[in-house]
C-alpha cells in the first residue's frame, strides 16, 4: 500500500470513527440533557466555563458559543481560578466543568467553591462515578468510546463529544429564547456575517440623495436629476408622494423618439419593485439578481408607499455581498 493510501486510510479512520461516536451520543441524549439546560436558563448570572487541556480549548470555544448565541458565558482557568480567579463567579452563575476523565486535579478548587457557596454545578465527562460528576448538580455524559488514535491517548473522539455537546446546548438554549438573526446581528456587527445580516436600512441613501421627480415632471428636467444624482434612475411619484414607478436606462431608451416631449410618467415603468428598509440587505441582493436589476427603491413599511431610500448593489458589494 503507497503512502498516500495509508494516510487516506488512517484520516478517514479517524473521521469515521468520530462520526460513530456522534450518532451514539445523539441517541444517548436524555433528561439528563434536559434538566441541565432549564439549570442554565433559571441562571441569574453567567455561565462559568472551565476547563483543563484539551478540555479547556474546547471550554473556550463552547463559552464563545454560548455568549454569542444569547446565553452570557465567560471562560475561567481553573488554575487562575485557585489564584484569585474564583472571584469572577459569583450567586446566580452556573458553572459547567469539564473534563474527561472527571478526576482532574486543576477542577478541584473550583468544585469545592461552588459546593461551599451553592453555586449549580453541572458535570460534563464521559465517567459517571468519576469525582466530578458524582460532586455535579447535573450531568451531561458523553459515550466513553475511546480516540481515534487507537490507543486512547490522544483527546479526538472525546473533544469531538465535547464541542458537539456544547453546539448543542448553545443551539438548544438559543431556540428556547427565539433567538435569531437580528439578535445575532447585534453580537456580530463585523467581517462577512455582519454584512450577511446588515439591514437595508444600514446601507441605503436617504434625504437629499434620492433621485425622485413628481408624475408631471417634464423629461428634460428627470434627465437632469437622474443625472445629478448618479444613481442611473429616478423614481416617480403622485401627488401624495407614493412611488409608483421608476425611471431606467431601459426606459431611456424605449421613448427615445419624442423624449423630451413626454413626462415621468409616460416613460416610467410602473409598480416598480421595491423592498422595506428591515429586510436584510443579503435578501436585497438576492432580489436584484433574480430580477436582473441594479438599485431597489426602499419603501415606508406603513403602507403608504413613499420612498424612505434607495439601495444600489454598489452598496451591498462595499460591504461584501453579492
Amino acid at each position: 500500500m503507497t503512502d498516500t493510501a495509508t494516510f487516506l486510510d488512517t484520516a478517514r479512520q479517524v473521521i469515521t470513527d468520530e462520526a460513530r461516536a456522534l450518532d451514539v451520543l445523539a441517541e444517548a441524549l436524555d433528561d439528563k440533557f434536559v434538566r441541565a439546560l432549564k439549570l442554565i436558563l433559571t441562571a441569574k448570572g453567567r455561565i462559568i466555563v472551565s476547563g483543563i487541556g484539551k478540555s479547556g480549548h474546547i471550554g473556550r470555544k463552547i463559552a464563545a458559543t454560548l455568549a454569542s448565541t444569547g446565553t452570557p458565558a465567560q471562560f475561567v482557568h481553573p488554575a487562575e481560578a485557585s489564584h484569585g480567579d474564583l472571584g469572577m463567579i459569583a450567586k446566580g452563575d452556573v458553572v459547567l466543568a469539564i473534563s474527561n476523565s472527571g478526576e482532574a486535579p486543576e477542577l478541584a478548587n473550583l468544585v469545592a467553591y461552588t459546593r461551599r457557596f451553592d453555586i449549580p454545578l453541572i458535570g460534563l465527562s464521559s465517567r459517571p462515578d468519576s469525582t466530578l460528576m458524582t460532586q455535579a448538580d447535573e450531568h451531561l455524559l458523553i459515550p466513553n468510546r475511546g480516540e481515534a488514535c487507537g490507543f486512547g491517548m490522544v483527546p479526538t473522539i472525546s473533544t469531538t463529544l465535547t464541542l458537539a455537546m456544547g453546539d448543542a446546548l448553545a443551539v438548544a438554549l438559543m431556540k428556547y429564547r427565539h433567538f435569531g438573526p437580528e439578535n445575532f446581528r447585534d453580537f456580530h456587527p463585523g467581517g462577512k456575517l455582519g454584512a450577511q445580516l446588515s439591514k437595508v436600512r444600514d446601507l441605503m441613501h436617504v434625504g437629499e440623495a434620492l433621485p425622485m421627480v413628481a408624475a408631471d415632471t417634464p423629461m428634460s428636467e428627470a434627465l437632469l436629476e437622474i443625472s445629478r444624482k448618479s444613481f442611473g434612475v429616478a423614481g416617480v411619484t403622485d401627488a401624495s408622494g407614493a412611488l409608483i414607478g421608476i425611471i431606467t436606462d431601459g426606459d431611456l431608451r424605449r421613448h427615445m423618439a419624442g423624449l423630451l416631449s413626454q413626462t415621468a410618467k409616460d416613460v416610467m415603468t410602473a409598480n416598480p419593485t421595491t423592498i422595506g428598509p428591515d429586510a436584510l440587505a443579503e435578501q436585497a441582493v438576492a432580489v436584484m439578481n433574480r430580477r436582473k436589476i441594479t438599485c431597489l427603491f426602499v419603501v415606508d413599511p406603513a403602507g403608504s408607499r413613499n420612498a424612505v431610500g434607495l439601495l444600489h448593489i454598489h452598496d451591498c458589494l462595499r460591504v461584501g455581498l453579492g
